[in-house]
Order: C-alpha cells, then sequence, then structure tokens
C-alpha cells in the first residue's frame, strides 16, 4: 500500500525551495536544482512556492511536494496561498499537500483562515490542506475547520507575532500547538537554521521540520558569515 504523504514525512526533514525576486535561483530550474541537492542529501519532502515552480518540481523529483503561493495583506505581511483560484491552480497541478495561510486575518469574500479552510474543504473533494498558522488558537480553530495538518510557519510574520522574529524558532509555540492537538500533525517551520535547532522541533514533539533558508537562501547564509566575520574584525 502507497504511504500517506504525513507517513513519508514523519520524523523526517522537508526543505522549502523558494527563491526571491532578483535571485539567480528565480526560476523553475533554478529551485528545482536546490530540490534535487535536497533529495541527495535526505530530505523526505520539498515545500515549494509558485504554481510553474511548483508543478516544475512534481514532475522533476521523486519526492512528495508541499505546494503554495504567496502575496500580501494590505499591511504588507505575506499571506500564504490566499484565494480559491490559488487553490484550484494548485489542485490542477495535482499538488499532495496545499498550504494555505490559517491566521484570523481576513481574506477573499472576508473569510477568516479557518473559514476559509472550511470552505475550501467543502469545495474541493479530497483536498489536503497545510494550514499556517502564528498561534495555538489559530491553530486549534483550522483543524477544527478541516485542516489536515498545521505549521507554525507564521509564527513572527503577523502583526500580532512580530516580535517571535527577532528571537530563533518558536519552539514553546510548537509545544503548546503539539499538546493542544493531539492526532493532528504539527509542522515545525519558522527560524531552524541549525540542526541542532531543527533537531530540538522533533524532540519538541513536531510531525517533521521545514527548514528553508539556511538550506536554500545563499545570499542570508553569506550575509550571516560576513556579518560574524565583520564584527569579529572591529572588536
Amino acid at each position: 500500500m502507497e504511504q500517506s504523504i504525513f507517513e513519508q514525512v514523519h520524523g523526517r526533514l522537508i526543505v522549502s525551495c523558494q527563491a526571491e525576486e532578483g535571485s539567480p535561483f528565480n526560476s523553475p530550474e533554478g529551485v528545482c536544482a536546490f530540490a534535487e541537492c535536497a533529495v541527495t542529501g535526505g530530505a523526505a519532502a520539498i515545500r515549494s512556492c509558485g504554481v510553474e515552480k511548483t508543478e516544475y518540481i512534481i514532475n522533476h523529483i521523486q519526492l512528495p511536494v508541499i505546494g503554495l503561493t504567496k502575496s500580501h495583506f494590505d499591511d504588507g505581511f505575506v499571506r500564504i496561498t490566499g484565494s480559491f483560484a490559488e487553490v484550484e491552480q494548485l489542485i490542477a497541478i495535482h499538488t499532495p499537500l496545499i498550504a494555505v495561510d490559517g491566521t484570523f486575518r481576513q481574506r477573499e469574500g472576508g473569510l477568516t483562515g479557518p473559514e476559509y479552510i472550511r470552505a475550501i474543504k467543502q469545495r474541493y473533494a479530497g483536498v489536503s490542506i497545510m494550514a499556517d498558522i502564528s498561534t495555538v488558537e489559530e491553530a486549534v480553530a483550522c483543524r477544527e475547520a478541516g485542516a489536515d495538518c498545521v505549521s507554525t510557519t507564521l509564527c513572527g510574520y503577523t502583526p500580532q507575532t512580530a516580535e517571535e522574529s527577532k528571537h530563533g524558532p518558536s519552539v514553546e509555540m510548537l509545544k503548546r500547538c503539539v499538546e493542544a492537538l493531539p492526532g493532528c500533525p504539527v509542522f515545525a517551520e519558522g527560524r531552524y537554521n541549525t540542526p541542532v535547532e531543527a533537531a530540538s522541533a522533533i524532540e519538541a514533539g513536531a510531525w517533521a521540520v521545514v527548514v528553508g533558508s539556511a538550506i536554500t537562501r545563499p545570499h542570508l547564509i553569506t550575509q550571516w558569515f560576513a556579518d560574524a566575520v565583520r564584527g569579529a574584525a572591529v572588536k
């Protein structure tokens, strides 16, 4: 019997293969090269942004893919897969698991994240949804609305949780989500920048851990090292 995506990634690393505007990797081929390296390194799945890039990775990589799109709320904060049209595009390319914004902020039709997820599950039979959340309360509400799993992706990236982004990964919030949602796969994502931090997520009860910047953002990794070297030089 074929394993579900949740069985395939349990206790494993997922690599987020994304690239921003202006990056030399910002193309389907560029992000797929990251995904190919992730396969070689032992990743269990890929998280991908953009319909074209996600489809390219699905067609070229023999790992399950979590797909999403990105836009922004009026306040400038990121929104994950914010419309039914975007969900339909990801369904059309056979995305195994679709990540959507599960925060309480309103989006298409004035729906909050949990309301949006409930509507998606009602409209599209068989679709699997990952709710990207920023608080425990959002995680619980999204699960009740029908989300197949939740991820701590947006903790630190909403107006109410922005302070979290100044620190390391939100392990305590992860633990609270795990405790509040027995039986629900809770994924850890957000500022897990070292192997030790990634391992700490699994130890805290995460179903799997998603790492992006520390693996697939060479300019950021370079900046971390450059800043540290400059800091040492002026002492």
